[in-house]
């Protein structure tokens, strides 16, 4: 996901938290340079990024785990499409040479 270093700002965000979690942020926020605005935007959109690229981690059941590993470990014949591809391709090589 692109970063935006834009100093424009089109929406607000709000959020009721405990004093001892504001009290936090704004230390971490005194500890990086930063206000607490920007560190809470930094913070959101790193979990943000994090939580969007786990939900597109393919999950398998172990069903599915070992169907691919038995495949993986005992893989078919080649089709004689992909034995001419073979064939073509070490001709291209070795005409390339």
């Amino acid at each position: 996901m692109p970063h935006s270093n834009s100093t424009t700002r089109a929406c607000r965000l709000e959020a009721r938290i405990a004093p001892d979690v504001l009290a936090a942020v704004k230390r971490a926020a005194e500890i990086e340079g930063r206000s607490v605005s920007d560190f809470v935007v930094a913070a959101a959109r790193a979990a943000a990024e994090r939580t969007i690229e786990e939900a597109q981690i393919i999950r398998l059941s172990l069903a599915d785990q070992e169907c691919i590993a038995a495949v993986l470990a005992s893989p078919p014949e080649p089709s004689e499409a992909l034995d001419r591809a073979f064939a073509a391709h070490r001709e291209l090589i070795r005409s390339s040479k």
